[in-house]
């Protein structure tokens, strides 16, 4: 970025709202099972690793058997930085620009850390009696290891009495989550997942809804226990979430777009947001940036969208009433219209 619009931006006033979308700072760790510390085994749970991290960031249950990923599938350790043992599990660090950049190579396109808050509400429905999971809760840690696991940055409610009288199975199974919409709003959360989860003959089965904005996925899963039926339910939600964020090869064209009432912090905010878009600043004029971006419309609609960013019309701007209308002289020639670009997209905060 040049000088200029650096001290421009530093300008830039320092008041700024909350963000819902969250960063998952852990995307490139991940954690596998493993039976011993034999080679034979590190080597296993490293090639299971990779795959969990391909899934993770591509949400594409088939990438990790790309053929032009065999060379990394047969040598994993060419891409972490890092590993160790965790108890029973070994904890990979991934570093993150030679992943990306071998994964870019192979033709993947890849899904940021920047992702949707969910807030869940999981309700374990059984013969004793119903329970909410709430946060701090010691069956809080299942879902907390799922969604590292899955890189999904997961909120849970407090499950206070007030919530736990609210989450029934009828209102977790419902189409409309009226309810649990306006109890989420304490929350800021950008998605609302909702989990029914049942035992039956030591099988844990669960039907899950997921509400982002005023979209719908829904589906049922089943796992071993609960540890299983939380990967499970989070794996699938993840898999339908990708497909909003990431840009097929060749899918994407270059984009200019303006985004008013830009501070120092939103600024901060949208260089993480585009970041998966190759983004330039071009131009900054008070609070108004301007980028040049390699983007899907779609897809950067649905980014710009997890910071609270609306689109805003390309309209002219209206006529200062203040100003006389001027009567065109005979023979003269008519004044030039200003007519804004319609290949630039608008968004305000």
């Amino acid at each position: 970025m040049r000088l200029t619009a650096c001290l421009l931006l530093a300008c830039l006033p320092l008041i700024s709202l909350p963000s819902l979308a969250a960063t998952v700072s852990d995307l490139y760790q991940v954690r596998e099972p493993v039976a011993s510390q034999q080679p034979d085994e590190r080597a296993a749970a490293l090639g299971r690793a990779l795959d969990t991290l391909v899934l993770r960031l591509t949400g594409d249950a088939n990438a990790a058997q790309s053929p032009a990923l065999a060379a990394l599938r047969k040598d994993p350790q060419q891409i972490v930085s890092q590993y160790g043992y965790e108890g029973d599990k070994l904890l990979v660090d991934f570093d993150p620009s030679s992943t990306e950049r071998s994964l870019r190579q192979a033709g993947l396109s890849l899904w940021g850390a920047n992702r949707p808050a969910i807030l869940t509400w999981w309700l374990n429905d059984a013969s004793a009696g119903s329970s909410l999971i709430g946060d701090g809760q010691e069956a809080a840690q299942v879902l907390g290891l799922a969604a590292q696991h899955r890189g999904l940055p997961v909120r849970l409610p407090l499950a206070d009495l007030d919530e736990q009288l609210l989450a029934t199975p009828e209102a977790l199974a419902a189409n409309d989550p009226a309810a649990l919409r306006t109890a989420s709003e304490r929350y800021a959360a950008d998605a609302l997942l909702a989990v029914l989860a049942r035992e039956d003959n030591g099988q844990w089965q669960a039907q899950w809804r997921l509400w982002l904005g005023d979209e719908r996925e829904q589906g049922k899963v089943q796992g071993a226990d609960q540890a299983a039926l939380a990967d499970a339910v989070l794996l699938a939600v993840s898999q339908r979430l990708a497909p909003r964020f990431i840009v097929a090869p060749g899918a994407a064209n270059s984009l200019t777009i303006e985004v008013q009432g830009v501070d120092l912090a939103r600024y901060a905010e949208l260089q993480r947001i585009l970041e998966p878009f190759a983004a330039q600043l071009r131009k900054v004029q008070g609070d108004t940036l301007t980028f040049q971006v390699t983007a899907n419309v779609e897809q950067l609609r649905a980014q710009l969208a997890l910071a609270r960013l609306q689109e805003v019309s390309a309209e002219a701007p209206p006529l200062d009433a203040s100003q006389p209308a001027q009567t065109p002289t005979a023979g003269a020639e008519p004044a030039p219209q200003i007519v804004p670009r319609a290949d630039v997209l608008r968004f305000r905060w």
